[in-house]
């Protein structure tokens, strides 16, 4: 059976080189749905209920959900480090236990205070449950074909949205938002503590130098160079970008007139964008090469948030174009989860992508409240998606810098 291999556009077969724990692909499926339905999209859903029933300001509730979000980053780079020594069992099963006591606080909040608190709580749960140690373990079991890994799990996370956003929406109508959040907490207790508990105890393996440029003393060269000052630069500008745009989308469908429950649904349709276009990565990774496919994928970024802006209906056709920047957002996370193994492998895949991820985790943190808090003077929604277009076009022309050099051979770049 032919598998995608992790270098771009070369097919390889699966020999089953390594013991594959079978538990751990359907139980990291179940896991990211929850995690990033729970943590993640509940918030742009709950957040004017919030407001509206406790009149803090929009700017001050963003404010709390960015912060865990540059807390995620900021922890992410520790939890890369134990990843690469430890495995991800451990560190899993802890911020699952994290998760829903944070969302127990932030529903009990009396203030902005305990409200911030409980958010800061979560942004170290994200940390160690979201993407990345799931990425990390993945890229260890399953090297050197582990891209077929990466886009299972992130087909199922892509759904998160789509069950997560209307899911919310429903509780929100029959419920405060302080029930709403106790009953996902408890849905995140049941489907993650004892996945991640009973699912992840497989041997850990060494890892391999599967990669173009693997870089043969540690982390540190590649960390320098060129191309990986670059890379950070192209996926902070597109996560700020893509992340302002997707915690925006339902301020802006409420602007033009649509309901909670519309601005939900086309929310959640983006997310099952994302899962066709993750379906479609393989493919664009055996006919394009790393930089090409970088560039592309973070310009189409940068075109469909235009679109948003200059569209101002039907409903339809909206809800289309919510899908099509679900479909890039898709390949965008599969291009992030395999930028560290195209370019320098998998020996230190953990800690090379906590630091890598850790600018665009940061600059994703700081969208909200920067969305929230420019829409205002900017004239609205519609013109701070044109603004998050231009940031996003700004990272495709970054991205075309993205290439290390081939070692031993100054100045001669990889295609």
């Amino acid at each position: 059976m032919t598998v995608p291999n992790t270098k771009a556009g070369v097919a390889a077969t699966g020999t089953g080189v390594r013991s594959r724990p079978r538990a751990v692909l359907p139980a990291l499926c179940v896991t990211q749905i929850t995690g990033w339905g729970v943590l993640y999209y509940a918030f742009p859903v709950l957040n004017p209920a919030i407001t509206h029933a406790t009149g803090w300001p929009v700017g001050a509730t963003t404010a709390a959900f960015s912060a865990a979000l540059i807390v995620s980053a900021a922890v992410g780079i520790h939890v890369g480090r134990v990843l690469d020594h430890r495995g991800p069992r451990a560190v899993m099963t802890a911020g699952s236990v994290l998760g829903p006591l944070s969302l127990l606080i932030v529903a009990a909040a009396p203030d902005l205070a305990v409200f911030t608190a409980g958010w800061l709580l979560a942004g170290a749960s994200m940390a160690a449950t979201f993407y990345p140690p799931a990425f990390a373990a993945l890229t260890r079991w399953w090297a050197p074909d582990h891209i077929r890994a990466l886009t299972i799990v992130t087909l199922a996370g892509g759904l998160a949205s789509t069950v997560f956003a209307p899911l919310t929406a429903v509780l929100a109508d029959h419920c405060s938002w302080r029930t709403t959040y106790a009953v996902l907490a408890a849905i995140l207790a049941a489907l993650t503590i004892p996945t991640h508990a009973l699912a992840l105890r497989a041997p850990w393996p060494p890892a391999s130098d599967a990669g173009i440029h693997p870089p043969a003393t540690g982390p540190d060269p590649a960390v320098r160079s060129r191309a990986f000052r670059m890379l950070a630069a192209t996926f902070a500008l597109s996560g700020f970008a893509m992340y302002a745009a997707v915690i925006t989308l339902v301020p802006l469908f409420l602007e033009r007139g649509y309901t909670t429950t519309q601005a939900a649904w086309a929310l959640g349709l983006g997310g099952a964008g994302q899962v066709l276009g993750r379906t479609l990565y393989a493919t664009l990774a055996r006919h394009t090469g790393t930089t090409a496919r970088t560039a592309t994928l973070v310009g189409l970024g940068g075109l469909t948030t235009a679109a948003l802006a200059l569209t101002p209906s039907p409903y339809s056709l909206l809800v289309v174009l919510s899908v099509l920047a679900g479909i890039v957002r898709g390949n965008l996370t599969l291009l992030q989860a395999t930028a560290v193994t195209d370019r320098w492998g998998t020996a230190h895949y953990g800690r090379l992508s906590g630091l890598l991820g850790a600018p665009a985790h940061a600059a994703a943190a700081l969208s909200p409240f920067a969305g929230a808090l420019l829409a205002a003077p900017l004239g609205g929604y519609a013109p701070l998606f044109a603004l998050l277009s231009a940031i996003a076009t700004a990272g495709a022309v970054t991205a075309l810098a993205t290439t290390p050099l081939h070692a031993g051979t100054a100045g001669v770049r990889l295609k």
